[in-house]
């Protein structure tokens, strides 16, 4: 899961798919990161972990990071959060086989699409709560890919 700062929206994705894949006993491995190195080593916003503890999904343990190319290696999917995003992490694939793991999150609610998860940083607490239901219905439609794929 990637975005910006690796605060608002990975974090959340990542609590959520988290959550979902140890309640449904899945063997996925998960994480999150941002394309900027602004809030390393920090919690994510204190907004999102509100706003996530509320609907019974804990994200207050998870520390930020920057996207890295052995992310690449790592990971199946590099899914992200916007165009930015998506601009930035094809930026540092080394080959076309790299290239084809990034994809936005919200094509698999809305399949080709390549719509954005609205950045909430900047908004109200109305705007988390959009993000995080907008995240539980992707993140869901992620898993029943997973589990079909």
């Amino acid at each position: 899961m990637v975005c910006l700062g690796n605060i608002c929206r990975s974090p959340l994705a990542d609590g959520l798919l988290l959550r979902k894949i140890k309640e449904q006993g899945l063997n996925i491995k998960v994480d999150s990161a941002g394309t900027a190195n602004y809030h390393i080593g920090k919690a994510p916003d204190s907004r999102m972990i509100r706003t996530a503890a509320a609907h019974g999904t804990p994200i207050d343990f998870l520390r930020a990071r920057q996207f890295a190319p052995h992310d690449f290696d790592n990971f199946d999917l590099i899914l992200v959060m916007d165009n930015s995003n998506f601009q930035n992490v094809l930026r540092l694939a080394k080959n076309h086989k790299e290239k084809q793991k990034v994809k936005y999150l919200l094509d698999f609610l809305y399949p080709n699409q390549n719509q954005s998860v609205p950045d909430p940083y900047y908004g109200t607490q109305d705007d988390f709560e959009a993000v995080y239901d907008l995240l539980d219905k992707a993140t869901d439609a992620l898993i029943q890919y997973l589990k079909n794929d």
